[in-house]
């Protein structure tokens, strides 16, 4: 059934209606089909008003300007008018349809039989569309949602670890040439891997940690036994199955043979505690420095904790908020995923290089993930306009000096290398809604503190994230 048309007579003082008929109808879920009919009066007038202006300006060779014959001027450019006039009237009628009648519209329109629309002698333009809009979000009751925090606690030992982390980030590689790979090694090798006998990655001076870790995309938990021995010049073969999640939907669920030739291998020599290793760091003793680690490590826990915290917010709202969503998931969905993906390993101190080169990873699941991701968006959205949630520039600038921190640049530059493909900038802003949105609710939750699951208790200690490339 319609939802909307035009209405004649009205008053003088409400908004002028188009010269269009305008009809809209439910099209599916968010989605709605809209038919435009712009008056052959009104096509008209606007082509006449084109050559008007076009006489005006148009230079004739035998006419002085603006005194070319409207017959020769028709003959010349009418096709060009009657293209110019087409674009101009579904522009205009476009944006007062979606304006008229307050469609928050999410993607392109979709047009029946564009090639269809075209100006005729004495008629009407018709044509019609589809859109998505933005979901109807009906929100339940938000105060005292039950929430558990895992009570983590900075020991003696996640100091100690952290310790031994920086003695390794300080450390010195030497070359090792009296035995073979070893955990925990640092090798070159050159890697070659193969699908069907068809080369599909290859890395001539590839650096790899023997541990578990990533080798050609794909996550080895036994690399370091697969690497065992190996000397200088030796070759060996490691034969995986390619996960359903892999990137290259192509080679999902085939066998990737990987040649692995070693080049050379080095040990890591961690760094000794003394004088210069405490000044190079800019701390007096060690006792300094462990206080110093152990207020970091605070700092990230209670990072840590706040966000699966959010993240059981949003378990109870995906589960307890119905989101209809349009039929068509375009391809920006899924890079929207991917795009909020770079913007947290940003946060998390990643330089932008690094996420680059690994975009294949970060698209690993992203259109399966898009789903959700489109659906936490909207209730987010909704929850944040409910509760008049906004972003100020200086909460913004404040969380990208965060970020040009952790990677040692000017925020200025940082802010300019996110506004560069205009959407990296807009994620960090939605972002920081959507965690305000959660915080809100987060204040009239029902808490209850848990111990912290064995993941979780993993994943606060340094050094959780495997090294190997």
């Amino acid at each position: 059934m319609a939802e909307n048309e035009n209405q004649s007579g009205a008053s003088e003082t409400a908004v002028q209606e188009p010269p269009y008929s305008i009809r809209i109808e439910d099209a599916g879920p968010a989605t709605k089909k809209v038919w435009i009919e712009i008056p052959k009066e009104e096509v008209a007038k606007k082509i006449a008003e084109q050559f008007k202006e076009l006489r005006q300006e148009a230079a004739i060779p035998g006419f002085r300007k603006g005194h070319a014959p409207q017959k020769l001027l028709e003959k010349k450019f009418s096709a060009d008018i009657r293209d110019q006039v087409r674009r101009t009237l579904i522009s205009e009628s476009y944006e007062m349809a979606v304006a008229k009648n307050s469609l928050q519209v999410i993607g392109e329109p979709e047009f029946d039989n564009p090639e269809q629309i075209q100006l005729k002698d004495d008629q009407p333009l018709n044509y019609c569309f589809s859109i998505e809009v933005q979901p109807e979000i009906k929100l339940p009751e938000l105060k005292g949602i039950k929430v558990k925090k895992p009570k983590i606690q900075v020991t003696e030992e996640h100091i100690d670890q952290a310790m031994k982390n920086l003695r390794e980030q300080q450390g010195t590689l030497i070359l090792v040439e009296d035995r073979g790979v070893q955990d925990n090694d640092y090798i070159i090798a050159e890697v070659h891997a193969m699908v069907d006998n068809n080369v599909v990655h290859h890395s001539p001076e590839a650096q790899i940690v023997v541990r578990p870790g990533r080798l050609a995309g794909i996550q080895v938990e036994d690399l370091p036994k697969q690497l065992e021995g190996m000397k200088p010049t030796d070759m060996r073969t490691v034969k995986l199955m390619v996960p359903a999640d892999y990137p290259t939907e192509s080679l999902r669920g085939k066998e990737l043979q990987i040649d692995i030739t070693v080049k050379d291998i080095k040990r890591l020599e961690a760094a000794e505690i003394n004088k210069q290793f405490l000044d190079d760091l800019g701390f007096t003793d060690e006792k300094e420095l462990r206080d110093a680690l152990r207020e970091q490590m605070e700092e990230r826990i209670q990072t840590d904790i706040q966000q699966a915290m959010r993240n059981q917010v949003i378990v109870h709202l995906l589960t307890n908020v119905t989101v209809d969503l349009p039929t068509r998931l375009s391809i920006r969905q899924a890079d929207r995923v991917v795009s909020r993906r770079a913007v947290s390993l940003m946060m998390r101190g990643v330089p932008r290089e690094q996420i680059e080169a690994n975009v294949s990873r970060l698209k690993m699941g992203a259109e399966e993930e898009a789903v959700k991701e489109l659906k936490t968006f909207f209730i987010l959205q909704q929850v944040a306009k409910d509760q008049d949630v906004d972003v100020s520039e200086a909460e913004l600038n404040g969380r990208i000096s965060m970020i040009a921190l952790q990677q040692g640049k000017r925020p200025e530059k940082v802010k300019q290398e996110m506004a560069k493909d205009g959407t990296t900038l807009m994620n960090l802003y939605v972002q920081i809604r959507e965690e305000k949105a959660i915080d809100n609710i987060l204040k009239t939750a029902e808490v209850e503190e848990v111990e912290p699951t064995a993941e979780q208790q993993k994943a606060t200690e340094p050094g959780s994230e495997s090294s190997a490339t």
